[in-house]
């Protein structure tokens, strides 16, 4: 959230053939045998063989010479190709892993494994995040025995120096993994920018980026699965997914950081998701590649809802995949925590070309978020738990 292929042209090679001679016969005088004079003898002549075409024997020198030169551009192209090959690696083998729940966050205990960030946003936006105490006498938090909820403050009509929000940074942090998010319902509304990712804090972008879900405004275009990294993250590779690919290079350097993403359709996220019950974004992050995959409600695997090992081998296509082909994976992503947050405005939210132009929001920003506190009777996260299983 810091914010998802040489032709050589052959050569026309010309038929030369060789002319041929005889060498004269010598007559000689049954009766008498004679020394012939140096005037009488015949000179042989030199006999030119004859060569077929393919032959590089009949070759003028300058044909073999364009020829060679012709191989030697062959050679080089096969040796530079086996190379090149060699570089893409091949799509990784996403074989069983055998998974152990090593940590649930649910209850009345979830606020207690995670940081309140209360400090300046570092991306910009229109919201003052609020520490524990703010939050839960605001009623910006709490939690049932059921479900966990994150929202916006509804109340203030004049909200000078930004609307408060909240935002949670887990205190566990992770280098891989199986991570179950179940959600219930996901926050819209005209100037939002929410997400649930993974990512290092204090070493961004070097130990990567994971936005599981991010979307801005109203989000009726379905949610995104993005990837941010330092150079040297490519997804122009083979990838298995059912989701929409959008950027392929995942170096911030690149798009303005908008990183390497897959969008979903419009069921993953918003007024279509929560309509439908909510539903669950499993993320995995391991050395041969990280994917993500949503499930609906109605359609949530077995072994999540109910066992201990969830098995992501019988899960069919994941909704984003992005394979280590042309990214080391275990570089690239290291400590990862668990973040989310509801920001406000800001440098996606607040975009001409969303805000404006894509979803129709009024006035500026700024302004609606200032002074319009029941635009965000929408905008709450509710958490039925996270679970976070690791291979053992």
């Amino acid at each position: 959230m810091a914010d998802r292929q040489y032709d050589v042209p052959g050569d026309d090679l010309s038929r030369y053939g060789g002319a041929t001679s005889q060498i004269p016969k010598l007559e000689m005088d049954d009766d008498l045998q004679r020394v012939p004079g140096p005037e009488q003898v015949a000179t042989p002549q030199r006999q030119v063989a004859s060569y077929a075409w393919y032959n590089p024997r009949g070759w003028p020198l300058r044909t073999r010479l364009i020829v060679a030169a012709v191989i030697i551009v062959v050679v080089i192209g096969v040796v530079v190709g086996a190379v090149e090959g060699t570089k893409k690696a091949p799509y990784p083998d996403y074989l069983k892993l055998n998974y152990k729940l090593v940590d649930t966050y649910s209850g009345s205990s979830f606020f207690n494994r995670f940081d309140y960030y209360s400090g300046e946003d570092p991306t910009d936006g229109f919201v003052q995040y609020v520490n524990r105490s703010t939050a839960t006498s605001l009623n910006l938090t709490y939690a049932t025995s059921d479900s966990v909820v994150i929202k916006v403050d509804t109340v203030s009509k004049n909200a000078t120096n930004g609307r408060q929000s909240v935002r949670l940074e887990s205190k566990t942090s992770y280098d891989s993994g199986l991570f179950i998010f179940d959600i219930i319902h996901t926050p819209y509304a005209c100037g939002l920018w929410p997400a649930l990712w993974l990512t290092d804090t204090y070493n961004w972008p070097v130990n990567g980026e994971i936005d599981v879900v991010e979307t801005n405004n109203l989000a009726t275009e379905g949610n995104a699965v993005t990837l941010h990294t330092t150079e040297g993250c490519k997804m122009d590779v083979k990838r298995k997914e059912t989701g929409t690919p959008e950027y392929v290079t995942c170096g911030n350097e690149t798009h303005g950081n908008a990183g390497c993403g897959v969008r979903g359709t419009p069921s993953t996220y918003g007024p279509e998701m929560n309509k439908n019950g909510g539903g669950v974004y499993a993320l995995e992050l391991r050395d041969a590649g990280i994917r993500a995959w949503f499930f609906s409600r109605d359609s949530i695997p077995s072994d999540i809802d109910s066992s201990g090992a969830p098995d992501p081998s019988t899960w069919g296509t994941a909704l984003a995949d992005f394979p280590n082909t042309h990214c080391d994976i275990s570089s690239h992503f290291k400590n990862q925590s668990i973040i989310t947050n509801i920001d406000l405005c800001g440098q996606l939210g607040a975009s001409h070309q969303f805000y404006t132009e894509q979803y129709h929001c009024p006035k500026t920003c700024e302004s609606f978020v200032r002074s319009n506190p029941g635009n965000f009777t929408q905008a709450y996260w509710e958490f039925r738990s996270f679970k976070v299983y690791q291979a053992s």
